[in-house]
């Protein structure tokens, strides 16, 4: 499947692969082995023609890094059933206390993982990308230029074929910026190995090696995955298969807080990345988050400090110079405090232009860069092999544009009177096939890291040190280049190609408009990357504060917002965000924030999908392990029935995993009686807790012989008594604001009139999709 289809309904996939988390694909014959003795008027919930003939055929796959994979909702609804009653009444403050002492110790704990690696990335890479920029620098000087070119080109694609190699072979999931995946499983979604430790281990060395290998990519977009990665690791309780377990943080057994401790993960990533923990925690609340609270931005504001003091006592430790080539910024990265931040209306005038300009093209790019995306999942779906050459092609053409480019320039003479060396082999000026005296100003651009490229075009006081057509090449080919980069098979991140183009795009506006304004050339150039952010991103608070702490000027903030505020309004005319697009693109069922227009028109009982199979409260373990094994559907509501109620009632919803463990434990009987007592004394709240990933009982664990088939269970102490409800006559848009605002993944629709089953069916994420209601009414027009 490619990536055009991987959010479309699916008609020829094997509908076992189907989770569809709550409805079965089988007649209503079938259901009747799952039923004993539910009365005919309550059998009705599954032969009606209205729910027999409507099927949830929407992808349960989707891409994820690189690959095809299935992917299901987590469950960050609490199950309030007899257990986890009886679990709060028993519990003592003192464990209380160990629950929220271990929640700050984990944010603690992230905060200090993230920022070592954050750290650990930028010594690797300004050490590798480091020699390999002065091993072809001698090669100039000694104008050996075909050798040069060999050993640039040779690091190069031996780098990039060992980051290939290990998304390809190792963990598919890690490749992209993962920015993507951690904002839907934010949302609800998960994905296997979205966040396994062989992922993080791929996406940690895989960005050093794909940065250092000179692609338009950047580290910080991995950085947020990285961090979600090691807050999923630690609060799993760590890794059976690695033996990296934690029996003491049984307490985080659950989705919920999974989810928290990820966000704080994600949001110390961006402040590793850019040296910016406040912009990381509003990077967290504006973009990954979908579900927010004040202890939560607490944790996370601490986790970010963390981050910043880890980072700030290794740079003083590398001030001493026993971290290589690594550079001694501190922590503003591209300081431009020293110019002189004054404006006037023509300013004014020249930064709106920028704003404009900005959001067109950064509209432009998330629409190149979805099409490449698309046609590359083509490529990657052939295998590890395709996938590798692919990586290795753009390596070629990013080295022939990188070492090529810069001949087409001509030497100019250093200037006098600066405070850094000029035709030296590092610094702002490259003197590449120039002779001593001179620099070439193309070479100073191309043949450097990214992070000192941008201090070249964000350096202030430098007016002339690029000339206008030297601009226009690398704007040109840092364009070209971060679109086709992008959706390789290899950990890349979008920031920095962004800003590369965008501060290339300021600062040849500030060149052209010299005339008429007043502002430095380094100033524009933090302008023009500002408008290609909100038009790409389409952030505004987070990416205004992340630019501030970057360089370190807070005089420039009026500016820095109406450009951003400029710049997004711009692009929102013509598509969405590209975190957005691509969530979309990989067929992930993202829940939005509002509701689409043509739900208004329907009812919740409209798109609800069956047949629906349900348990009785004490239901026969024949008819349930029949049930595990021909669906893969994660909830099913149980109704309680005569001789027990005096009419059929819904009595709530069975998780299956709750299922799989009750049914594990063999707590039978032979008669069809209530003895929730004996399971109660038997279990507590936490034997249901969600293992970590791979851990978790399955149905093949199952060894339940012929005469335990025909024994009964009770389900009354595992079931969730108070699940979230709906009538089947609420609009549409309302529950699908209830159902993204509650975080759920199962909302059940229960019927308006008396005398009807007591519940007509449940909601998914996938009942919302507009595949599905879109299949179910094709004649309702999707935009406005």
């Amino acid at each position: 499947m490619d990536g055009a289809g991987a959010g479309n309904s699916n008609q020829n996939g094997d509908m076992n692969d189907l989770e569809n988390e709550g409805f079965s694909f089988l007649d209503g014959k079938e259901i009747e082995r799952y039923r004993s003795g539910i009365s005919e008027k309550s059998m009705s919930i599954s032969t009606e023609p209205f729910l027999t003939q409507r099927r949830n055929t929407t992808s349960q796959k989707a891409i994820v890094g690189a690959n095809l994979c299935s992917i299901e909702s987590l469950d960050y609804e609490i199950v309030e059933n007899e257990l986890f009653k009886q679990d709060w009444r028993s519990r003592k403050k003192g464990q209380i206390f160990q629950y929220i002492a271990l929640k700050w110790a984990l944010a603690l704990l992230i905060g200090l993982g993230t920022g070592l690696v954050g750290f650990f990335n930028n010594i690797a890479v300004e050490n590798i990308a480091g020699f390999k920029l002065l091993l072809t620098s001698d090669f100039m000087y000694q104008k050996k230029y075909f050798k040069a070119f060999t050993a640039y080109a040779a690091c190069n694609i031996g780098l990039a074929t060992a980051a290939a190699a290990l998304c390809a072979f190792i963990a598919p999931a890690a490749a992209g910026s993962g920015i993507p995946e951690v904002k839907a499983y934010l949302n609800g979604i998960d994905a296997h190995s979205i966040l396994a430790p062989s992922t993080l281990f791929v996406k940690i060395f895989g960005s050093i090696l794909a940065v250092s290998a000179g692609f338009v990519v950047g580290k910080e977009g991995p950085m947020v995955h990285t961090g979600a990665c090691i807050a999923s690791l630690l609060g799993q309780g760590g890794s059976r298969k690695y033996h990296l377990t934690w029996s003491w943080l049984r307490y985080f057994k659950n989705d919920k807080d999974r989810r928290d401790l990820i966000t704080c993960g994600a949001a110390a990533g961006v402040a590793a990345a850019f040296r910016a923990p406040v912009g990381g925690v509003l990077f967290a609340l504006e973009e990954a988050a979908s579900w927010w609270r004040s202890a939560l931005l607490w944790r996370t504001f601490f986790t970010t400090a963390v981050v910043a003091i880890v980072l700030r006592a290794f740079i003083e430790y590398c001030w001493t110079g026993k971290c290589g080539l690594f550079g001694q910024g501190g922590l503003i990265m591209y300081d431009v405090s020293a110019a002189r931040a004054t404006y006037s209306a023509p300013d004014l005038l020249a930064v709106l232009f920028l704003g404009v300009i900005g959001g067109f093209f950064g509209s432009l790019y998330n629409y190149l860069v979805d099409k490449v995306l698309r046609t590359y999942s083509i490529i990657n779906e052939k295998g590890a092999n395709f996938k590798i050459l692919l990586v290795v092609s753009i390596c070629i053409l990013t080295t022939c544009c990188s070492f090529g480019l810069p001949w087409i320039s001509k030497c100019i003479a250093c200037p006098t009177g600066l405070d850094v060396a000029c035709s030296t082999e590092s610094g702002n000026f490259k003197r590449f096939q120039c002779q001593s005296g001179y620099y070439n100003d193309l070479a100073s651009l191309f043949l450097n890291t990214n992070d000192d490229v941008i201090r070249n075009l964000f350096s202030t006081s430098t007016k002339n040190e690029f000339r206008i057509s030297t601009l226009f090449i690398f704007f040109a080919a840092i364009y070209c280049l971060g679109i086709v980069t992008y959706g390789i098979a290899v950990p890349s991140g979008l920031f920095i190609p962004v800003i590369l183009a965008g501060s290339c795009y300021g600062r040849l506006v500030g060149r052209l408009f010299g005339s008429i304004s007043k502002l430095d050339t380094g100033l524009f150039a933090l302008l023009g990357a500002a408008s290609f952010l909100g038009g790409t991103m389409r952030m505004t608070v987070s990416l205004c504060v992340i630019l501030l702490e970057l360089t370190n000027d807070l005089l420039l903030l009026p500016l820095v917002m109406l450009v951003l505020l400029v710049s997004k309004t711009v692009a929102d005319s013509f598509n969405k965000g590209v975190y957005d697009q691509i969530v979309k693109m990989k067929g992930l069922p993202y829940m939005e924030s509002h509701a689409e227009p043509y739900m208004k028109n329907l009812a919740a009982g409209d798109v609800v999908s069956g047949p629906l199979v349900a348990f009785s409260g004490i239901e026969k373990v024949g008819n349930i392990l029949h049930a595990l094994r021909t669906t893969g559907h994660n909830g099913f509501p149980v109704i309680n029935e005569p001789p027990f109620t005096e009419a059929p009632e819904l009595c709530g919803l069975v998780l299956r995993s709750h299922l799989l463990v009750l049914l594990k434990g063999k707590s039978f009987s032979s008669d069809k009686v209530d003895f929730r007592r004996e399971i109660l004394g038997k279990y507590a709240a936490l034997d249901f807790g969600k293992a970590g990933a791979g851990k978790g009982v399955k149905v093949e664990d199952l060894d339940i012989d012929e005469e335990e088939m025909e024994m009964y269970v009770d389900l009354h102490p595992i079931v969730n008594a108070s699940p979230y409800t709906v009538v089947e006559t609420m609009s549409l848009a309302k529950a699908a604001i209830l159902f993204r605002q509650l975080g759920l993944r199962h909302m059940c629709v229960v019927p308006k009139s008396p005398g009807r089953p007591p519940i007509v069916g449940i909601l998914t994420r996938h009942d919302f999709m507009p595949e599905h209601v879109l299949g179910l009414y094709p004649h309702i027009k999707p935009h406005k």
